[in-house]
């Protein structure tokens, strides 16, 4: 017997002591089917709780660090200064990219009362690749989940991306998708920044098309 078994059975009397092997059987067959297992008897139970230190929740209210080059699978970085500076995003956006070919047809009248077979379709003159379309959709967050706005909206990129898409001219791009396409440069079409949820999280979304520098004037 325990401490806390002699100090229960001289509280309630020594006839109790008989019936411990009992009732804790009993008890033990009762934590089998109740849970979770509340004991009806001073006996001692052995519970799996890990103690955690009170260190662990310092950072609680943190949210993600941005992830590095090496860390993104795709990293997407904009620069507006020929190269010279680049504003990479913090957190690895989607890039979707659709192209399509610009086709000149004409319908012309292929039908004759020799032959009696009606050919179909058009004639197609020429075609050119059109300009790729690139959506891109991301997020910006803040270093705290919850807090004053000077503390959560992530401000200082915000900035930073709005310079880039409010930039009048053809924009560098460094993205491995881009790069097998042959995408350098691209021109923003139109941007939006939709309501999110979150103190410290601002999505947004991008559109635009390649652009390809082409020499028009030719020395004679």
């Amino acid at each position: 017997m325990e401490n806390t078994d002699l100090l229960f059975a001289s509280l309630v009397g020594s006839k109790v002591v008989k019936m411990l092997p009992r009732l804790e059987a009993v008890q033990n067959e009762l934590m089998k089917h109740v849970s979770p297992p509340i004991p009806f008897l001073p006996f001692r139970n052995d519970e799996g709780v890990i103690d955690v230190s009170a260190e662990e929740y310092l950072n609680l209210w943190e949210a993600d660090k941005p992830l590095s080059d090496e860390q993104q699978f795709f990293p997407l970085s904009l620069s507006i200064d020929e190269g010279t500076t680049w504003f990479r995003l913090p957190y690895e956006p989607l890039i979707s990219i659709s192209g399509k070919n610009v086709i000149a047809k004409r319908r012309v009248a292929k039908w004759n009362s020799e032959n009696s077979k009606q050919l179909t379709g058009t004639i197609k003159e020429r075609w050119s690749q059109d300009d790729y379309e690139i959506t891109i959709t991301g997020v910006l967050m803040g270093s705290l989940l919850r807090g004053n706005y000077e503390d959560c909206f992530p401000r200082a990129d915000f900035e930073k991306l709005k310079k880039v898409l409010t930039y009048a001219k053809e924009i560098q791009v460094a993205c491995p998708p881009l790069e097998l396409l042959g995408i350098n440069k691209i021109v923003i079409d139109d941007f939006s920044f939709p309501f999110t949820k979150g103190e410290n999280v601002q999505a947004y979304e991008i559109k635009a098309c390649s652009d390809f520098s082409y020499n028009l004037l030719i020395k004679i």
